[in-house]
């Protein structure tokens, strides 16, 4: 079979599968919609929506609310930076607005995040510049699980003559949002660290190999990597950094450097045409949400435990339809907000840059879904442990901190162990095959069969780390193993792992090499990030 046949053969059969998925994804929401809840209804056709997500159900619920507000918030901001307002004067213009908007979400619990980011900052100032700088780190991880201790920390706990604040704590959870705080927190206490010694970063190079810097507009790695004058390290500016609005509930994550560095020159990468170009992209993908939770109901048959009563397919089904409702999500989510932060002249990195459905290994799924998380882990975690020198252990550190950071529950170690166990073998592999050269016809049809095969396990591994980590807990994967180890369960899987072997082959690094018959040029992930 030649490569172009090959092809065509792989995308028909990509197609074909993917239309048997929607049609029988809208049987079973037809079907079984009695027995699920969380079902509201909707505007399209008088059909029920899917808003069995919390997260999903309150972004979609105060969405005007947000988008007037943070209207305002640009409509005040930009009219103040046209009288010619720098990093400080533009940080408290930041930090006055941040405020009012962090009083209405977290009421009197605004004087805890006052009190640790004070608290933090002063560490900081103390122990940034010495071999103490780790202290940092045991100040956070302590704040970050007793955050969740404590269930941030009710007023009572200090006396009765505190307990009426307890009346007055908002209408978010404040220990919830600060997860995203304490990266900062970290952020800055390191970004003033390594600007008090040698930058290593060749910036006259950088621009050199640099698309947008050699154009005269200034990238986010260089943003990030350049140190910072002594007095950008503010109390003023580091508390606007925390609490910027556009980008305090949920991020993408900035640092530190990056910030600061914007608040004398806003970002000049995206023009104004193609940030409108993103913001009604934006709505677009809004509009195939709204499509999918009022034909779809995956989230809903898998809060509700439905699921577990249908046959090994539509457990299948309802999974996959699961990851890319959560994907969906969360990309919604986090471009809505880093969409107001460009506006506003704040550039943070993009979360999502490549579709789920497009990552057939482990390294690429995690370097694309949450983005912007995986260049803070980079920089703050992996490279200060060792980085490509010490990867396999470095992964199960990191894995660790995130499950924790997520929260403090035994499914989400779960989730981070199962793909370090998963992750280690890959990393492995890739090491041996980057090694290897193939030349022969016979090697390169090997090779790319064993890629093919290889992506295919990495999905199926992805799939129930992930339904394990945020969906069924570690005590389903007894469930799982149950369903499709049986008899009826066999068929199902087999084919299952065909069709990812067949969407590992139709994704453009893969396919482009059929069509250039079976070429070599694969674009491994380069070694200094996760």
């Amino acid at each position: 079979m030649t490569s172009s046949t090959e092809l065509a053969f792989l995308f028909i059969y990509a197609v074909s599968f993917y239309i048997f998925f929607i049609y029988r994804s809208l049987q079973i929401s037809q079907d079984h919609y009695t027995k699920v809840y969380g079902l509201r209804p909707g505007w399209i056709f008088h059909r029920l929506n899917d808003v069995s997500d919390a997260q999903w159900r309150n972004f979609r619920g105060n969405l005007s609310i947000l988008t007037l507000v943070f209207g305002i918030f640009t409509l005040v901001a930009t009219s103040c930076r046209k009288y010619g307002l720098k990093a400080k004067g533009m940080s408290v213009i930041w930090l006055m607005l941040s405020l009012s908007y962090l009083s209405y979400l977290h009421g009197a619990c605004i004087l805890y995040i006052l009190f640790i980011a004070s608290a933090n900052f002063l560490l900081v100032k103390i122990c940034g510049r010495t071999r103490f700088v780790f202290l940092l780190w045991i100040f956070n991880i302590t704040l970050l699980i007793c955050n969740r201790v404590y269930e941030g920390y009710p007023f009572s706990l200090f006396g009765r003559s505190w307990a009426y604040l307890d009346n007055y704590r908002g209408t978010f959870r404040w220990h919830i949002c600060f997860n995203f705080v304490i990266l900062r927190m970290i952020s800055f206490g390191y970004d003033y660290h390594w600007a008090y010694y040698l930058n290593r970063f060749y910036k006259e190079k950088h621009i050199q190999r640099c698309n947008n810097c050699s154009l005269g507009r200034t990238c986010y790695q260089l943003l990030q990597e350049r140190s910072l004058e002594n007095d950008k390290f503010s109390f003023t500016i580091y508390l606007s950094y925390l609490i910027y609005a556009p980008l305090y509930i949920a991020g993408p994550i900035i640092s530190f450097n990056a910030f600061a560095s914007q608040l004398d020159t806003p970002q000049k990468t995206h023009s104004l045409k193609e940030v409108v170009w993103y913001g009604l992209r934006w709505i677009f993908s809004l509009m195939l949400m709204e499509s999918m939770t009022h034909f779809f109901y995956y989230n809903a048959f898998a809060i509700s435990g439905t699921w577990k009563h249908l046959s090994p397919l539509d457990i299948f089904i309802i999974g996959y339809g699961v990851l890319n409702f959560m994907w969906l999500k969360f990309f919604l989510l986090w471009r809505y907000f880093r969409f107001w932060s460009l506006i506003n002249g704040i550039e943070a990195p993009e979360n999502m840059p490549r579709c789920i459905n497009n990552c057939y290994n482990l390294e690429s799924f995690w370097r694309n879904w949450h983005a912007s998380f995986n260049k803070w882990l980079v920089r703050y975690m992996y490279i200060p442990l060792g980085g490509t020198q010490m990867k396999l252990l470095n992964v199960w550190v990191i894995f660790t901190f995130v499950a924790v950071w997520h929260d403090l529950e035994w499914k989400l170690l779960s989730w981070a162990w199962l793909t370090c166990l998963v992750f280690i073998p890959e990393m492995i592999v890739k090491s041996t095959t980057n090694t290897l050269k193939v030349e022969s016809s016979v090697g390169k049809f090997l090779y790319h069969e064993l890629s093919a095969v290889a992506g295919a396990i990495a999905i199926t591994c992805l799939m129930v780390a992930n339904l394990v980590g945020f969906v069924i807990g570690s005590s389903g994967i007894n469930w799982l193993l149950y369903k499709f180890l049986q008899k009826e369960g066999l068929p199902t899987l087999g084919g299952m792992f065909i069709t990812f072997y067949v969407g590992t082959k139709v994704t453009p690094d893969i396919s482009n090499d059929l069509v250039l018959n079976f070429s070599m040029h694969v674009n491994y992930a380069d070694v200094s990030h996760l």
